[in-house]
């Protein structure tokens, strides 16, 4: 069993925020595999699927609902309550380190700033689970709330394009991790390349 996190604020004035690219993917992902509907438990939106649909591997896909410096509790439920081990765990999320489109997979490591990232390793008591980071650039502002304000903000209109194609690949990804293994996923999607508009 593979438990496939997207993270995000709950509510819908954050549905389209750059912080929020995770439960976009999340939701891509259910609907490719037409999952049933999402059900509230253990302080998240859940459902479970199978990953990719034809011929792929059991997996709960996961929206914590609690804030995002708060998610890692809801995943440690999930994985607790599912018998799913960090490794099994894929998390994807928003990167300000990573340019506009780019993407990459990737297993351990730190939190880099990133609340949620911090919340479940703090809560598992282990770093050892897979991200796919999809990359949302940084504001070119140095100003004190400049990041907060950036995340916290919805994508451009022009950057849509890039937007949608950023989340097919993630989802994509996420489909390779789970059925074929990190390194696989690792070999395919880790190119320094940015996704064109």
């Amino acid at each position: 069993m593979w438990l496939v996190v997207g993270l995000g604020n709950p509510g819908r004035e954050y549905q389209d925020n750059r912080h929020n690219i995770g439960f976009m993917v999340v939701d891509e992902l259910a609907r490719r595999c037409a999952a049933p509907a999402f059900r509230a438990k253990f302080g998240a939106e859940l459902t479970q699927t199978v990953l990719p649909k034809d011929g792929g591997q059991p997996a709960i896909l996961c929206k914590p609902q609690q804030f995002m410096n708060l998610s890692g509790q809801a995943v440690a439920s999930a994985a607790g309550f599912h018998k799913v081990a960090p490794a099994q765990i894929v998390v994807i999320h928003d990167e300000l380190d990573m340019e506009p489109g780019r993407l990459q997979v990737k297993a351990g490591g730190g939190h880099g700033g990133h609340n949620g990232l911090r919340s479940i390793t703090q809560v598992l008591g282990s770093p050892d689970f897979v991200r796919v980071r999809c990359g949302i650039g940084r504001p070119r502002s140095t100003e004190r709330d400049a990041v907060a304000n950036y995340v916290l903000a919805n994508f451009a209109k022009a950057e849509r394009a890039l937007v949608e194609a950023l989340i097919a690949e993630a989802c994509d990804a996420t489909e390779v991790v789970v059925k074929s293994g990190l390194t696989p996923a690792m070999n395919r999607f880790n190119v320094k390349k940015t996704l064109q508009t």
